[in-house]
């Protein structure tokens, strides 16, 4: 890749204006600003302010911010231009610059320019600076008075940095590396597509325009503005062998079209027909269909605009997905009937290559926002999407979610460093798990996409489940592991073992059970699982049970002729509490029984005492009461004898005697 000056400077001269018809830098700015180029736009309000264009280790010139603290007739006008140069900034996605200019705007007293603080807090959080986004965020909605989409959309950016502090915190099981070769060369490339051992993807590379210009114009057609012709052209190229080596080959695909820009294809199974995006300049994004005469994709057809069941005049329909059997085409489009800015769709697609009506995906799926680029596996029934309507990293996230298209679970965030504060869009496996593959991201470049590898991290857990009384290995227990957003079964043979393999480093729970056993849950936070690849367990014990059948709570001791537990016996309740927590359904009775010194009354009235302290000091951690009733017996049910048969006293059977106990009377 060139160097970030070398690779601005290309941009500057590729777009550099000559106003042959507007001499005034301000109006030039704001031409190229309604044409929706950024970077342009952002060089003439630059221009107009005086300031360097060069914006490499960018910071505010102290002497412009002298400047704009004095009153005078520009001030307007300069207020303006600072808007608008941090506004250009922020759409050609140079985050930093923009954070820069907005720091000055916030401040402006113009109502017009209220949305700074906004957009200074996105511009902070792109940056990685969450702790700030967050005060920019609520200090904007302390003075914001409108309720509006933006005072939801701040919410969302507070909920969004605090889940991104943590995130980063604690990352999750992947690992990213940018393809070095030239593939991620100038320009954005992005959407990669693996079909038959073939690498496509887009890419907006330049290509050689000579002296060409062309005439942009602003909404008023008032002022027109002569620049070099874009060489910035979205196309689809294919790299040959694997796309990870150091150097590869890239080619352009397809038969070129004067005006018009591809990008994003997607195959037919067999690899016969192609669905591709296709826009010419700023006219709408449609969805066409070419055939393809060879399988490798070298050859075309004239494409053909699919009808009004993808396609409708006057809104956009982009980023095709053929589903891996061949039955669904998934697009994304702000057609009528959505639910937000861009939705998901729907089409299904009939044995004889036509489609039916388009269909949207949903609430559960689509936001208020926008949600693109869709990639749904059919063996394992999950769908892959960004959006930037929801809770997440930043910009456009992955999020995933499990249906059928009849209905989806809630999508959840993929988490980091799978998403990035930036944008995260298109996903193509290389395996059939969707363990590894390839995203588009800009999390490393000021503007534009750029391809990455992704590749899913594992962690066993491993370990045995035994009998604590025998100690040998049980068969037929069912250990389950879980985090949030995913739970797994392993049922034991003979040997006890179990074994799972898992993407997952958040905290789990592992929970063994079996027929008449108490169930065990286990947790692991983050810093445990961190420590290591594997987390062996190599004993976990369960202890067997049978209703109604008492098990004596060994060394629960009281002082004489008290009921109060001392903190020796609290220890050993702590571990009936435990089981009770395990086992939220079970029901238990504690009972407490005496030897036969002093009257039955007596033993009685104190073992019912006993038994309640027992019940009390579980309730006081936390167990229902209703689960629990204490019961005293006395001397009534000695289990050794309390004299020896000479008569003579049996201190040992007494001990005994002086017992706690529980059994459980429901399951």
């Amino acid at each position: 890749m060139k160097p970030l000056r070398l690779l601005l400077l290309i941009c500057l001269l590729s777009t550099g204006a000559q106003a042959q018809y507007v001499t005034n830098n301000k109006r030039v700015a704001d031409v190229y600003f309604q044409n929706k180029d950024y970077y342009a736009a952002a060089e003439y309000y630059k221009k107009a302010l005086n300031i360097s264009s060069d914006t490499t280790g960018f910071v505010v010139p102290y002497a412009f911010e002298v400047k704009m603290k004095k009153e005078s007739p520009k001030r307007a006008e300069y207020e303006y231009c600072v808007y608008q140069l941090a506004n250009s900034l922020r759409l050609y996605k140079d985050f930093r610059g923009a954070e820069a200019w907005y720091a000055i705007s916030r401040n402006f007293s113009d109502p017009k320019y209220t949305l700074s603080l906004f957009y200074y807090g996105e511009s902070q959080r792109s940056n990685q600076k969450f702790n700030d986004a967050i005060t920019s965020f609520k200090d904007f909605l302390s003075k914001y008075k409108t309720n509006d989409s933006y005072t939801e959309k701040a919410k969302i950016e507070i909920a969004s940095c605090n889940f991104a502090l943590y995130e980063m915190r604690y990352p999750r099981l992947y690992r990213f590396s940018k393809l070095l070769n030239q593939i991620n060369d100038q320009g954005s490339n992005y959407a990669p597509l693996l079909l038959n051992n073939n690498f496509y993807f887009t890419s907006s590379r330049p290509v050689a325009v000579g002296n060409k210009t062309e005439t942009i114009r602003d909404s008023k057609m008032k002022t027109k503005v002569v620049k070099s012709e874009n060489p910035f052209v979205n196309a689809i190229y294919s790299a040959s062998g694997n796309p990870q080596r150091a150097s590869t080959t890239v080619k352009k695909v397809g038969t070129p079209e004067k005006g018009k820009e591809f990008a994003a294809p997607a195959f037919s199974p067999n690899g016969r027909v192609m669905y591709l995006t296709i826009w010419n300049g700023t006219a709408n994004k449609k969805i066409y269909q070419v055939n393809v005469s060879k399988g490798n994709g070298d050859v075309w057809s004239a494409p053909k605009m699919l009808g009004t069941e993808v396609n409708i005049e006057g809104f956009n329909s982009m980023q095709p997905f053929v589903t891996k059997d061949g039955k669904y085409l998934i697009f994304s489009s702000d057609r009528p009937g959505g639910l937000g800015k861009f939705d998901l769709w729907y089409c299904r697609i009939r044995s004889d290559g036509t489609l039916s009506e388009a269909s949207n995906m949903g609430n559960a799926i689509n936001s208020k926002e926008n949600d693109e680029a869709a990639y749904y596996n059919t063996r394992t029934k999950k769908l892959l999407f960004s959006s930037d309507g929801r809770v997440g990293m930043g910009g456009l996230d992955f999020y995933e979610s499990s249906g059928d298209f009849g209905s989806w679970s809630e999508p959840r965030n993929v988490g980091y460093p799978f998403n990035s504060s930036k944008d995260d869009i298109y996903f193509t496996p290389s395996d059939s798990e969707d363990s590894e593959g390839y995203i588009s991201s800009d999390r490393e470049s000021v503007c534009c996409l750029e391809i990455f590898r992704v590749k899913k991290d594992f962690m066993t857990i491993e370990g045995t489940i035994l009998d604590c009384k025998t100690n040998l290995p049980l068969d037929s227990a069912v250990v389950t592991l879980s985090d949030s957003t995913q739970e797994m079964k392993f049922t034991t043979a003979e040997d006890g073992k179990y074994s799972f393999r898992i993407n997952s480093n958040r905290q789990l729970k592992l929970i063994a059970q079996r027929n008449m056993y108490f169930k065990k849950v286990l947790t692991y936070n983050y810093d445990e699982l961190a420590k290591s690849d594997t987390l062996v367990n190599p004993r976990i014990c369960l202890d067997g049970f049978i209703i109604n059948k008492p098990i004596i709570l060994e060394n629960i001791l009281y002082d004489f002729n008290s009921y109060q537990l001392n903190p020796a016996s609290e220890a050993i309740l702590d571990k009936l509490y435990q089981k009770l927590v395990d086992n939220e359904t079970l029901e238990i009775e504690l009972s407490a029984h005496t030897d036969n010194i002093g009257t039955a009354a007596y033993n009685l009235k104190l073992s019912e005492r006993r038994a309640k302290s027992c019940v009390d000091y579980l309730v006081g951690k936390g167990i229902a009461a209703s689960r629990m009733t204490s019961k005293g017996y006395g001397f009534s049910k000695p289990i050794a004898p309390n004299q020896l048969p000479s008569g003579k006293d049996n201190p040992q059977g007494r001990q005994l005697n002086r017992r706690t106990e529980f059994k459980v009377t429901k399951k």
